[in-house]
C-alpha cells in the first residue's frame, strides 16, 4: 500500500507533479520549462518526475532507477504516471511507474527503493583532481533555440568542455565535465541527480568534437549519497559511439568531493545544426527551409 501525504515537498512542485485519483497515480503537464531543445519532454525530467512518484508512493528513497524513453512527450500535453510497488520487503521496495500521454506508453520506469543499516560503507571511484573549482569556470552558452526549456532552470558552468563553435571536428579525450546547480532544487535528491546524469549527449559532441548530441534510449541513476551541495559535478565518461548509438556514464560528485551517484545512458547520435530538428506529430524532424516557411 502506497504513502501519499498532503504536504508535497520542492523537488514535486519542480515538476509540476499532482496525485491523481485513483492510488498510484501522478500527473504532470509537458510545458516548455521541462523539455528539452527539441522541443520534447526532457529524459531526467521524465526520470525525475517518476522517481519523486516513486519515493512519495512508498516512502521510501530511491537506490537505483531506470528508464526507457519509448516515444517523444511535447507541449501542450499531461502525463499520467501509474505507480506500481511490486514488491514491498521489510526494507527494500521494488517498484516501477509507467507514464502515458492520452493512453501511448511514453516512458517506463523500474527503481529499488529503501534503506539498510549495515556497518560497511567506501568509496573506489575516482574523482579528477585537475578540475577547476564552479567559481573559477565560465558560464556555459546557451544557444537561442535552447530558451526557454528546461535549460533555463539550470545554471552550467564548463569545467572541462567546449563550447559549440569551438568544435573543429577534432576528437576530444571521452571525458569532459560540467559544474551544475539547480537554483529551485538544491537539496541533493534523486529528483535532482536525475537531471544532471542527463548529460551524456553532451559527452557525446564532446567526445566526437562535432556538433552531434542526441536523444536518450534510456537512463539509469544510482544513489550512493544525498550529501549536501550546492553545485553538482557532472564528470562526463563517454565509452563508445558507434553505428550510430552512443554510450556513456556521468559521475556525480559534491563540491567536496563526495560521489552522490552514477547516471549511465544510451543514446541515438544526432547530427545538429544550426537551426536544430524538432518534434513534430511525435516525430523527430528537420525544419523546413527557409523558402518554404511562411
Amino acid at each position: 500500500t502506497g504513502v501519499q501525504t498532503c504536504a508535497l515537498p520542492i523537488y514535486v512542485t519542480f515538476y509540476g507533479l499532482r496525485p491523481g485519483a485513483a492510488p498510484g497515480e501522478w500527473r504532470f503537464d509537458v510545458v516548455r520549462n521541462l523539455c528539452s531543445g527539441i522541443g520534447a519532454l526532457f529524459g531526467g525530467a521524465g526520470l525525475g518526475a517518476s522517481i519523486t512518484a516513486l519515493e512519495h508512493h512508498t516512502g521510501r528513497p530511491t537506490v537505483w532507477a531506470t528508464a526507457q524513453f519509448l516515444e517523444f512527450a511535447t507541449p501542450p500535453a499531461e502525463v499520467v504516471i501509474d505507480v506500481d510497488e511490486v514488491v514491498r520487503g521489510h526494507q527494500v521496495s521494488q517498484a516501477r511507474a509507467v507514464g502515458r500521454v492520452d493512453g501511448r506508453e511514453i516512458f517506463t520506469v523500474n527503481a529499488a527503493l529503501g534503506e539498510r543499516d549495515v556497518p560497511y560503507a567506501g568509496e573506489w571511484a575516482e574523482r579528477p583532481t585537475h578540475l577547476p573549482h564552479w567559481s573559477e569556470c565560465r558560464d556555459r552558452d546557451i544557444p537561442e533555440h535552447m530558451r526557454g526549456t528546461i535549460s533555463d532552470r539550470i545554471d552550467m558552468r564548463l569545467a572541462d568542455a567546449k563550447e559549440w563553435d569551438d568544435f573543429d571536428g577534432t576528437p576530444g579525450s571521452g571525458r569532459a565535465a560540467l559544474w551544475v546547480r539547480l537554483p529551485e532544487l538544491l537539496e541533493v535528491s534523486a529528483a535532482a541527480l536525475a537531471i544532471v546524469g542527463d548529460y551524456v549527449p553532451f559527452g557525446i559532441s564532446q567526445a566526437l568534437g562535432h556538433r552531434a548530441g542526441g536523444n536518450s534510449l534510456d537512463n539509469t541513476l544510482r544513489v550512493t549519497s544525498r550529501t549536501p551541495s550546492e553545485w553538482i559535478l557532472a564528470d562526463i565518461r563517454i565509452h563508445a559511439v558507434g553505428h550510430g548509438f552512443g554510450h556513456g556514464l556521468v559521475h556525480l560528485w559534491s563540491e567536496h568531493g563526495v560521489l552522490l551517484g552514477s547516471a549511465s545512458q544510451s543514446a541515438i547520435v544526432r547530427e545538429i545544426r544550426d537551426e536544430p530538428r524538432v518534434v513534430t506529430g511525435g516525430r523527430l524532424q528537420r525544419p523546413a527551409p527557409k523558402e518554404d516557411r511562411a
